[in-house]
C-alpha cells in the first residue's frame, strides 16, 4: 500500500538498477579454470579447480544441488529457502577420463574436465548446461549498486548458464512483462510499483528461481540483491548475479510441469491449507475509519444477500490519520470504542476480523521510545536506531531479524489474536523504504532486503504453532521469498491500477507465482489505485476473481471497493460472481488441498496443459483454474467477443450452456454481461453446494455433483476433501473424509462412482448427491443407483440427466446409466 506522494521520494535510493559491464578480466578467470581432483562420499561428489572446489548433492533423484566455494573462502551451508533433507539417494560417480558423471536414477551432472564445464540431464535428457559457471562482474558504476563506503560499482558474483535457443523462461517471481520472460534481466530487490498496469518489471515479490519449457527450475539459493538475466542479450545465456553469499542453486526436474512444481515445493516447503474462510469474500477498504462504519459494512452484505466472510481494517484502526500514526498497533479507542465486542459481534455473523499492520515506526507513535528503548529497530553503523524520513512520517524499522524484534511483535499479535483477531495483514513488508546503510542482527540492509517479508511471515507461522497451535493463520503479506509459501503466505500483487491494464497484468502474476510455489498470489479485486469508477472494469475483475485463488476487493476509498455500496446494476453483477464464488467452494477448497499436499496451483497456466505448444508456452489470457476449469477474463473495455484457445488434450463445455467445443481450436466466442466465458473438461466431476451467507454455515452433507459426459472420455476422475475448515493440520491428524470420484464410459453404459476415505479421527456423515450428467443426448433407458433401478430426470433440450443419491453413511455409491 504505497501513497502518490512517496513515489518521488524513492527515486534516489541506493537501489540496484538494470545496467552491467562486466570486468575484463571475467571471460579469462573461467577460461583458466581447470579440473584438478574428485573425491564422491559422504552423500555427495567433491570437485576441485585451480580456482575454488564443487560440492554436488542429490536431495531426491528429481534434485541436484551445486555449490560453488571460490578459493579463499569458507562454505556457508545456511539456506532460507530450502527445507527438504538430503535423501539417501543411491548416485554413483563414474571417472570417464574426460568427464566425470555422477548420476543417480533420474538426474545427473556430468563435469566436463577441459574445458571445465558442468552439464544436467534428467533421465538421459539434456537440461542445462553451465556456460562459464562462476565469474566476477561489475554493475555499471552510472546506474547500478555501488559500495557505499566507497562510490565505486560493486563487484558481484556470478553464475552463467547456456540456454537452447528456442526454449521459453518463467520465474523471477512477481513481474508483468509477458508469460514467456525470456529477453528481460531482473532485478533481484523486492520493490513496490505503486500504480503499475499492463506491465511492470519489478514488484514486491521477487525470488532467483528460472524455470524453462524443458521441464527443469534452477534455483539460485541466496537471498542476497542481484539480478536474473533471462538472455537479455540474446545470446543463449542466463546469468545470476548477487552481491555476496553463498553460490549455489538447485536443479529441479520431473517428467510434467506439475512434477517439477511439486519437486520444487518438496524442496522448499509446501503451503499449509489456510482457514476455509479464506476461499469467502472480504470487505475491504482504505479504510474503515471507525466502528459504526465497519459494523454499516459487515449489516449492508446481510441486508443485500451477498455472502461474506472477513472485514479487513486498514490503518485507522489504530489512527485517526494516515501520518503520525503508523506503529501504534493498538486500538484507536475514540473511532473503535468497543473493539473485542464489536470482532465478536462479526463473529456471531460469521465475519472474522483482519488487521494491518507495518513494519515501520514512526517518531510520533505512541510506541517510539518503548522501540527505542527496547532496541527493536534496525540500526544505523554507529549501532543507534536509523530513522529517516518516509511519506507516513519520520521512521524506524523493527529489525524482525532479531529476537527483540521478533517478541516485541509477537507479543501484539498475540494480543489481537486473545481480543479475537483472525488475521493478520503485513503491509509494506518488501521492505518498502529500506536504507542500504542499515544494519540488522544477521546482516546489512541488502543483505537480508528480499527476506525480510519472508521472515516475517515465518515470526507469525511459528508464533500460531507455539501459542495457538490447533489454529491455522491467516497471514496476507505482499512481499516473500522463495519457500515462504510453506509458513502460510497469501500474497497479493500490490497496489495495482484500477484501469484495464492493471486488470491485464493479474493472470500473468498470478500464474507465474503459482509456478514458483506461491499458490494464493492475487489482485486487489477491482484494483487498487486512483479514483477511476468504472462499472464494467470492477464487474469484470470479480468475474475474474471467482477463478483466483482469493476473492478479496481492495481499494482506495473515494470509489467504494465493495459490492454493497455500488449501484444495482453493477451490485447484481458482483452478487451474481460472488455466489458464483461460494456454490464452487467444494472444489475451490480440494483446490487448496492439493496444493497443501503436491504443491500444485490453484491458476494453472496453459503450458501444463500442452507443454509443448509454443502458443500455450507464452499464454496468460486464458488458462486453467484447477484441472478441470478453463477460463479466459474479459480484460478489454467494452469487448463483445473474445478468442478463446480449446486445447487439444480434451473436449470442452461451456459452463453457463452446456455447449461442446472440439480441443485444439480457437474460437471467437460473443460475451455476455453477467459472465466471463468458462468452460469445463470432458470426464470432469464438478463438486458444488448451496449457496451460503458465510462459510461457518458450509456443509458436504449435500452435494451438486456435476459430471460432463463425452463419448471420447472413457474415463474420468475427480475429488472433494473436506475438513472442519479451522484445524491445523487437519489431515495429517486424520480429520478428513476424502471423496474420490471415477468415470468409465463402454459401449452403451457410463458408470460413475463415490468412494470415501476417511481419517482415523473422522467418523463418516450420511451425505446425499444430486447428479447432473451433462451431453446425455437421448434420454437414457435405464439409471440405477446403488444397485437399484431408480426415478430420474431428462432435459432434452439441456441434454441434462439428473439422478439424486439419497442420504446415507455408505463408503461407496454408484450410479449406472444405459443409454
Amino acid at each position: 500500500m504505497i501513497r502518490n506522494s512517496f513515489v518521488q521520494l524513492s527515486a534516489g535510493l541506493p537501489l540496484m538498477v538494470l545496467a552491467l559491464a562486466l570486468a575484463p578480466a571475467a571471460a579469462a578467470a573461467t577460461a583458466e579454470r581447470t579440473f584438478e581432483s574428485m573425491v564422491a562420499a559422504s552423500g555427495q561428489l567433491d570437485i576441485r579447480t585451480s580456482d575454488g572446489r564443487y560440492v554436488i548433492k542429490p536431495y531426491s533423484a528429481a534434485i541436484l544441488e551445486t555449490t560453488f566455494i571460490p578459493a579463499g573462502e569458507g562454505y556457508d551451508p545456511a539456506s532460507h529457502a530450502v527445507v527438504l533433507a538430503p535423501a539417501a539417494v543411491k548416485a554413483t560417480a563414474q571417472d570417464k577420463g574426460d568427464r566425470i558423471e555422477y548420476a543417480t536414477s533420474g538426474i545427473a551432472a556430468t563435469i566436463t574436465k577441459s574445458p571445465f564445464r558442468i552439464s544436467y540431464t534428467y533421465k538421459g535428457k539434456p537440461l542445462v548446461a553451465e556456460k562459464r559457471g562462476f565469474l566476477k562482474v561489475r554493475d555499471d558504476v552510472a546506474t547500478g549498486s555501488k559500495d557505499i563506503n566507497k562510490g565505486e560499482a560493486r563487484e558481484l558474483d556470478a553464475i552463467e548458464f547456456a540456454l537452447d535457443a528456442d526454449e521459453a523462461l518463467y520465474g523471477a517471481g512477481a513481474r508483468a512483462v509477458g508469460m514467456n520472460r525470456r529477453g528481460n534481466r531482473f532485478t533481484l530487490y523486492n520493490k513496490a510499483d505503486y500504480g503499475y498496469g499492463a506491465t511492470s518489471k519489478q514488484l514486491n515479490y521477487g525470488m532467483p528461481i528460472a524455470m524453462s519449457s524443458k521441464l527443469y527450475a534452477l534455483h539460485f539459493d541466496n537471498a542476497q540483491t542481484g539480478y536474473l538475466d533471462f538472455d537479455s542479450k540474446k545470446d543463449n545465456t542466463l546469468t545470476w548475479e548477487t552481491i555476496g553469499g553463498r553460490k549455489t542453486y538447485q536443479v529441479v526436474a520431473g517428467d510434467t510441469w506439475q512434477d517439477v512444481v511439486g519437486n520444487y515445493t518438496s524442496l522448499t516447503g509446501k503451503q499449509p491449507l489456510p482457514p476455509r474462510w479464506a476461499f469467502g469474500n472480504f470487505a475491504m477498504r482504505f479504510g474503515y475509519h471507525t466502528e459504526a462504519e465497519a459494523r454499516k459494512t459487515v449489516h449492508q452484505f446481510a441486508l443485500d444477500d451477498i455472502p461474506l466472510d472477513a472485514i479487513v481494517m486498514d490503518l485507522y484502526w489504530f489512527g485517526k490519520d494516515v501520518k503520525g500514526t503508523m506503529g501504534n498497533l493498538a486500538w484507536d479507542k475514540d473511532n473503535f470504542p468497543n473493539p473485542t465486542g464489536m470482532i465478536a459481534d462479526f463473529q456471531k455473523q460469521g465475519v472474522q476480523t483482519v488487521v494491518i499492520s507495518e513494519p515501520f515506526i514512526v517518531n510520533t507513535s505512541s510506541r517510539w521510545q518503548e522501540a527505542v528503548d527496547k532496541k527493536i529497530l534496525g540500526t544505523g553503523p554507529d549501532g543507534k536506531p536509523l530513522s529517516y524520513d518516509f511519506f507516513f512520517g519520520h521512521t524506524g524499522l523493527i529489525d524482525i531479524f532479531g529476537a527483540p524484534g521478533r517478541d516485541w511483535l509477537w507479543d501484539i499479535y498475540k494480543g489481537l489474536r486473545q481480543q479475537g483477531v483472525k488475521g493478520v495483514w503485513g503491509d509494506l513488508g518488501e521492505p518498502e523504504l529500506h536504507p542500504t546503510a542499515m544494519r540488522h542482527a544477521t546482516g546489512s540492509a541488502d543483505e537480508v532486503h528480499n527476506i525480510y517479508g519472508h521472515q516475517w511471515a515465518r515470526l507469525v507461522a511459528e508464533g500460531y504453532q507455539k501459542d495457538f497451535p490447533t489454529e491455522r493463520p491467516f497471514i496476507l503479506m505482499r512481499a516473500g521469498y522463495s519457500g515462504t509459501q510453506r509458513y502460510g503466505i497469501i500474497p497479493w500483487s500490490g497496489d495495482v491500477d484500477r484501469s484495464w491494464g492493471g486488470l491485464q497484468s493479474q493472470p500473468e502474476i498470478a500464474l507465474q507465482m503459482g509456478m514458483q510455489g506461491a499458490g494464493y498470489m492475487h489482485s486487489d479485486l477491482g484494483g487498487f489505485a486512483n479514483p477511476v469508477e468504472d462499472d464494467e472494469l470492477y464487474a469484470r475483475w470479480l468475474q475474474y476473481g471467482v477463478f483466483q485463488p482469493v476473492f478479496r476487493p481492495h481499494a482506495q476509498e473515494e470509489v467504494p471497493s465493495e459490492p454493497v455500496y455500488r449501484n444495482a446494476a453493477t451490485k447484481a453483477l458482483a452478487r451474481q460472481a460472488i455466489r458464483l464464488r461460494y456454490a464452487l467452494l467444494p472444489y475451490n477448497y480440494t483446490l487448496g488441498f492439493e496444493n497443501n499436499q503436491r504443491g500444485l496451483p490453484l491458476m494453472r497456466p496453459m503450458v501444463y496443459e500442452e507443454p509443448g505448444n509454443p502458443k500455450a508456452q507464452s499464454m496468460s489470457s486464458t488458462y486453467l483454474w484447477g484441472k478441470d476449469f478453463l477460463v479466459t477474463p474479459v480484460m478489454t473495455k467494452g469487448a463483445q467477443t473474445a478468442d478463446v484457445y480449446f486445447p487439444a488434450t480434451s473436449a470442452w463445455f461451456d459452463f453457463y450452456t452446456g455447449e461442446r467445443h472440439a480441443g485444439g481450436t480457437t474460437k471467437t466466442v460473443a460475451l455476455k454481461a453477467d459472465h466471463i466465458p468458462v468452460y469445463v473438461r470432458a470426464g470432469a466431476f464438478i463438486p458444488m453446494t448451496a449457496v451460503v451467507q458465510t462459510t461457518r454455515d458450509y456443509s458436504t452433507r449435500r452435494i451438486a455433483l456435476h459430471y460432463y459426459h463425452d463419448a471420447a472420455a472413457t474415463a474420468g476422475s475427480g475429488q472433494l476433501y473436506d475438513d472442519d475448515g479451522a484445524t491445523a493440520q487437519a489431515y495429517e491428524h486424520g480429520k478428513y473424509e476424502l471423496l474420490r470420484f471415477a468415470s468409465v464410459f463402454k459401449g452403451r453404459t457410463l458408470s460413475l462412482s463415490v468412494a470415501s476415505e476417511l481419517g482415523k479421527q473422522q467418523a463418516r456423515q450420511p451425505r446425499a448427491f444430486d447428479v447432473s450428467v451433462h451431453n446425455v443426448a437421448n434420454r437414457p433407458a435405464a439409471v440405477k443407483v446403488d444397485g437399484k433401478a431408480a426415478a430420474f430426470g431428462w432435459d432434452a433440450q439441456a441434454r441434462l440427466l439428473t439422478v439424486t443419491l439419497p442420504a446415507n453413511a455408505a463408503a461407496a455409491r454408484s450410479v449406472v446409466v444405459t443409454l
